[in-house]
């Protein structure tokens, strides 16, 4: 990659902006990089690169660390990281918790919260919670810079404006979720799909780095929903609604498996039907995978088999659609996965165009619970990203 140039239109102070804001983005997407790295990366010369990184630590958005050892010849290169004070609030509104994280630049998850509720909450519930778990955090964020809250909504999110057109599992229609988790916190927030958030992060972040074609699939408390990522790029559709594999309705190799007519995936494939056959009221991602690897239960083990059936039919009718390289799976869905990866794969084989299916792998998401935390972060992050210049 080369640095951006003047072209027409553009003065330097632009460029500078522009600047700014790769060596932010390959800081944040990192972790940590040493100035020499960055000017490797950009195409920068050192003296442009030093000044960068120097405005940058000047509005606290990274930090110069101890220069990396090397065997090279020369003066070590200093290493950039992101500040730590400089974060963004994360919610995740489900039917049976609001989770609410403190999330720094470079995907870095500080706290995570999981209010558990009894029943679906509503908008204006959600902002009451987020805003008072926020008075609880008042000790954690003293100090820090936020940058906004990044809402991850279980249902179809408008990209214009963040309005909720349809949360059916939380019971939201035309929900105004944005203005009143900002009227109740004072913080700039902004909305999105929980799956197409949560598939981006794995894409920066996780399984997906580096793969410029795949599919995400979200399994949760609300369903199931999806992000496509082609050729590097988030697909949003028309309005933002892309992705909602859950509402597809499969196939059935073998008709027995149905247990919903006219059910859609999420029907069938569902947490609840697994908690259900667990004996289970509730529980995290990890405590749920937990009791499915550790049950001897036949009809646990029956209803495993049944729901990884229907998913494949699911992900094979979408690998033939898309032909992506990976498919992550995540919550409940990479349980699934996690209980019989070979026999998933050979189930999605069988039924995937062999052309499409080839060199296909499918892989559970790396980032675990922190996935949703850290889609929603980014989304909260969006305008420093864009302009590091315009904090003040």
């Amino acid at each position: 990659m080369t640095g951006p140039v003047i072209g027409p239109g553009r003065n330097l102070d632009g460029v500078r902006r522009g600047n700014l804001s790769s060596v932010l983005g390959f800081v944040h997407r990192t972790g940590g990089v040493s100035r020499s790295q960055i000017t490797q990366l950009t195409g920068l010369n050192r003296s442009t690169v030093a000044a960068l990184v120097g405005e940058l630590v000047e509005l606290r958005l990274v930090v110069e660390n101890s220069p990396e050892a090397t065997n090279r010849v020369g003066r070590p290169s200093p290493v950039v990281t992101p500040h730590p004070r400089t974060v963004a609030i994360a919610v995740n509104p489900e039917v049976d918790a609001v989770t609410i994280g403190i999330v720094g630049l470079g995907a870095r998850v500080d706290r995570r919260i999981r209010h558990e509720v009894d029943h679906a909450v509503t908008p204006e519930e959600t902002a009451a919670i987020v805003a008072g778990v926020l008075t609880e955090l008042a000790e954690d964020l003293a100090g820090r810079r936020v940058m906004g809250i990044g809402l991850a909504v279980p249902g179809l999110v408008r990209s214009l404006d963040g309005m909720v057109r349809w949360a059916p599992h939380l019971g939201w229609t035309d929900a105004a979720v944005v203005p009143l988790i900002e009227a109740a916190t004072g913080h700039r927030a902004r909305a999105g799909n929980d799956a197409s958030l949560g598939g981006w992060a794995e894409h920066l972040f996780g399984v997906g780095q580096g793969v410029d074609d795949q599919i995400y699939l979200n399994g949760g408390a609300s369903g199931i929903g999806g992000a496509v990522i082609s050729e590097g790029k988030a697909l949003g559709g028309h309005r933002g609604f892309a992705g909602e594999f859950g509402q597809n309705r499969p196939g059935f190799v073998d008709p027995a498996d149905r247990r919903t007519p006219g059910g859609t995936l999420e029907d069938e494939v569902s947490r609840a039907r697994l908690l259900s056959v667990l004996g289970m009221t509730g529980g995290d991602e990890a405590a749920l995978e937990s009791a499915l690897l550790s049950s001897t239960s036949p009809a646990v083990h029956e209803e495993l088999g049944r729901q990884r059936r229907v998913l494949a039919v699911g992900l094979s009718n979408a690998i033939n659609v898309l032909n992506p390289e990976l498919v992550v799976l995540g919550g409940f869905l990479a349980s699934l996965h996690a209980c019989d990866p070979e026999a998933l794969a050979r189930e999605v084989a069988a039924q995937a165009v062999p052309a499409a299916w080839e060199g296909t792998r499918i892989q559970p998401a790396a980032l675990g619970e922190d996935r949703l935390m850290i889609g929603a972060a980014e989304l909260a992050f969006a305008e420093l990203l864009a302009d590091p210049a315009s904090v003040v």
